[in-house]
């Protein structure tokens, strides 16, 4: 995959400058606008792990802004570029049963991030829990532009960073959008106390249910998570094939959360009349946490859209992660 930026335009002429400066905007417009029109097109430095048992910070100013990204996840985006980076992938459901999927980055950066994709309602009320964070997406419906306007997060599409952002070769639009993350965090990686999710981290709870795998399924897509004892890490497939990375590395969790959410219609729709369904991250829940080859029924509980999302067992006590990468996957309840 061609992953260089386009070119900066030639200044032999005034005239020549401002042919260019259409062009290029013309390219990485293509199916995404401001974050204007939709595109819902269908078919550093890591820092220390928190102290075991201990909650990773939250509730507390955060050192830096975490960066999130909408990224496409349908058979013409994979495989995908940076996503083995993240801290969190969260993993919704979205118009035509469909998922999309959001990584945000705290620890570390790569050099590049996409398939790049649109916004959605939901997204806003999940990124509250963070202070301030950056979004890099390609677009959004027009009516959904006054709730970006107003939410508390740093809004960068194409139209506000132009060149931190690029087509690729080799995919269609709008499958091709790729984020440079340095051109959006200058300063970097914000650094583990960005994540403030309320997630704990340390050792596994007692008891659990040997797991070999576990799927979650949606209307039009499929996430299955397979136990590696070798990697001590879940391998992630989408709908029935192993994910990987552009640079050919597999897709692997150290935790999995499959987390029982109310998904209901909301009041947009993709261009072919598909109702854009709402996730509800605030408020309780069951859970399944998956570590350590074994699955912990447990309860969610986010009372506010400003906090984190807490994890528990019967008894009240926490539920504690493995170090690593953090899939949330929100399964219909």
């Amino acid at each position: 995959m061609d992953t260089r930026r386009h070119e900066a335009p030639t200044r032999r002429t005034v005239l020549t400058a401002a042919l260019a400066a259409v062009a290029a905007t013309a390219s990485l417009t293509a199916g995404c606008t401001r974050h204007g029109t939709a595109d819902d097109g269908r078919p550093p430095q890591a820092t220390p792990a928190p102290t075991e048992g201990t909650p990773a910070p939250s509730g507390q100013p955060a050192t830096g802004s975490v960066l999130a990204v909408k990224i496409d996840n349908v058979a013409a985006a994979r495989p995908q570029t940076g996503l083995d980076a993240a801290d969190v992938v969260y993993a919704e459901q979205v118009e035509g049963g469909l998922s999309r999927l959001m990584a945000v980055y705290a620890t570390k950066l790569p050099e590049v991030i996409g398939p790049v994709r649109s916004v959605r309602e939901s997204d806003l009320e999940l990124l509250r829990q963070f202070t301030r964070p950056t979004l890099a997406f390609s677009g959004a419906q027009k009516k959904l532009l006054p709730l970006i306007d107003r939410a508390p997060l740093r809004p960068e599409s194409p139209a506000e960073a132009s060149a931190a952002y690029h087509r690729g070769s080799g995919r269609p639009a709008p499958h091709n959008l790729y984020l440079r993350p340095a051109k959006l965090m200058p300063d970097g990686a914000p650094g583990r106390a960005a994540l403030t999710t309320g997630f704990r981290y340390g050792p596994a709870p007692a008891g659990g249910t040997v797991t070999a795998s576990r799927t979650v399924r949606y209307p039009a897509a499929r996430f299955t998570f397979s136990w590696s004892g070798d990697r001590n890490r879940w391998l992630v497939s989408m709908d029935g094939t192993p994910a990987t990375t552009t640079a050919g590395n597999r897709l692997a969790a150290a935790t999995v959360v499959v987390q029982h959410v109310r998904v209901r219609p909301s009041e947009y729709h993709d261009v072919l009349g598909n109702n854009t369904p709402f996730t509800e991250t605030v408020g309780s829940g069951k859970a399944e946490v998956l570590r350590d080859g074994r699955s912990f029924e447990a309860t969610w509980s986010r009372p506010a859209a400003t906090g984190g999302t807490t994890f528990t067992t019967a008894d009240g006590s926490p539920v504690n992660f493995a170090d690593g990468q953090v899939w949330v996957v929100f399964a219909k309840s």
